[in-house]
């Protein structure tokens, strides 16, 4: 049964403040689990082949070098095409999103199973980039589908468990390859193993698009928190902003461009350590290329009981500055002590070190999505959050290739020192964010004399018709006109 709806209404003599009709249903769940599954299939294949780099290189007779773009395809197709995606996440919603990204996905897959020739490298870089445009209606969802499905008190947790889900297959990516596929001369053996991969990655994609297609909502009826039916009122009604205003408002907001940079250095320093983590342990741990995928295990699944704590630090506490500043600098410290002991060659060390920087690392990721929704509403959820990821997927990049041509001329140790210089430098801009919780304020009753970008009163309303509000006798402000709550679908 659906959580009971609630009600209210605020007065003054100056401004009538009105509390929406609000209610959270209990399907919100499987929206949220169903995403976190295909999105984790997705990005199981963006790691799959970096970590066997060395097998890779070997069977299509490439370089290493070469391998890393399989995993920076994803990045490098990232960048433009977020800009059209957010608009599509804004101006359709949930539902096609959700389904060009489990459509993509399962393409790239099933031409994966082509590619398994060593001729044919060319083909799986076409899969790679299907899969790739996949994601790019994926890394944005978690925050939307949170904001627009649940309430204010679970928002945080909601998010978190939606990263989850794409940490998982990340883990599972770094995981069942290099258990999978033989490091073997013998290439047909290779081709073998790699089909199986690849097939059972696609039947698995497949399954999940089919259920996006059938079951996958736009949104529900009614908004499940106050900021979220603002936030609508505002999307249908004159006060609503274009597009290209939400990016302008991002870009020119100082501690939402701190965040921008932040944010951008931790993930892509992520994204950076994934791509060359092969390459890193197999120079500590030479013919030990299981630990790689062990670690990057431990890195992903840490990573994910750090997302879910963080989420549910946010949902209880509320702080997220501090919550922020104390991640980040635990990241930091954490990666550190990794690069200060990888040379040991102590496996039982590295896999002590690498679980706090995963927790860490990766904890991180809802932590900035939210603070980001926090400080820049009411701009789109799927707005801040493309901003961000287009953010990290730039210093990703930049990061990969510094560190690759540092790992070849210098040392894994110069690699990574480099990697810890630009966290400092993310360290002092995350302290530098300003805490302004627009989003927190918009779901408390708040004085008339607050900010007029945040509050919606008689005045407002009866500018915007189509949009009811409730008061506390269950009386529409505008009856004759249509709900924008109702066809969510």
């Amino acid at each position: 049964m659906d959580d009971d709806d609630r009600s209210g209404l605020i007065g003054d003599e100056s401004a009538k403040l009105i509390e929406p009709t609000t209610k959270l249903y209990k399907r919100r769940w499987y929206i949220l689990l169903l995403f976190s599954a295909y999105s984790g299939m997705n990005a199981f294949q963006w790691i799959q082949y970096p970590i066997i780099s060395n097998i890779i290189s070997k069977f299509y007779g490439v370089g290493m070098e070469t391998v890393d773009w399989m995993s920076l395809i994803y990045m490098i197709v990232y960048i433009p095409l977020i800009f059209p995606a957010t608009w599509m996440l804004d101006r359709f919603g949930l539902r096609v999103i959700a389904i060009l990204g489990s459509i993509f996905g399962t393409i790239g897959a099933a031409v994966k199973i082509l590619a398994c020739q060593p001729p044919l490298f060319d083909v799986a870089i076409v899969g790679q980039i299907f899969s790739a445009i996949g994601n790019v209606f994926i890394l944005g969802m978690p925050s939307k589908i949170a904001a627009t499905w649940f309430g204010s008190k679970e928002v945080s947790t909601a998010c978190s468990i939606g990263v989850f889900g794409n940490q998982i297959g990340i883990a599972f990516g770094f995981f069942i390859p290099p258990y999978m596929v033989p490091d073997s001369d013998d290439v047909h053996q290779v081709a073998f193993y790699l089909r199986h991969l690849f097939t059972m990655t696609t039947a698995i994609s497949a399954i999940l698009c089919v259920l996006v297609c059938l079951t996958f909502e736009r949104g529900p009826l009614l908004p499940p928190s106050r900021a979220q039916a603002i936030y609508l009122q505002r999307e249908v009604g004159a006060a609503g902003e274009s597009y290209t205003d939400s990016i302008k408002y991002f870009i020119t907001s100082t501690p939402a461009l701190l965040l921008l940079l932040s944010y951008g250095i931790n993930t892509g320093s992520f994204y950076a350590i994934s791509t060359l983590l092969n390459t890193e342990i197999l120079d500590a741990f030479p013919n030990n290329m299981k630990f790689a995928g062990e670690i990057g295990l431990i890195l992903v699944v840490s990573g994910v009981i750090g997302s879910v704590v963080c989420g549910l630090v946010l949902d209880k506490t509320g702080a997220y500055k501090k919550t922020t500043a104390v991640v980040y600098i635990a990241t930091l410290i954490s990666l550190c002590l990794y690069t200060a002991t990888l040379h040991l060659r102590n496996i039982a060390v590295v896999y002590v070190t690498s679980l706090l920087l995963g927790f860490t690392m990766t904890g991180y990721l809802p932590v900035g999505f939210e603070f980001a929704a926090e400080i820049t509403y009411p701009i789109s959820e799927g707005t801040s959050s493309g901003l961000l990821n287009a953010s990290a997927q730039v210093f990703g990049i930049t990061l990969t290739l510094a560190m690759r041509q540092l790992e070849s001329g210098i040392s894994i140790l110069s690699a990574n020192l480099l990697l810890c210089a630009t966290l400092l430098v993310g360290t002092v801009l995350t302290l530098l964010v300003r805490e302004d919780l627009k989003r927190q304020r918009a779901n408390e009753h708040r004085n008339p004399g607050d900010s007029p970008d945040i509050l919606i009163t008689h005045h407002e309303i009866e500018r915007k018709p189509g949009f009811e509000f409730r008061g506390s006798s269950g009386a529409s402000s505008n009856s004759s006109s249509p709900s924008p709550f109702r066809d969510r679908r």
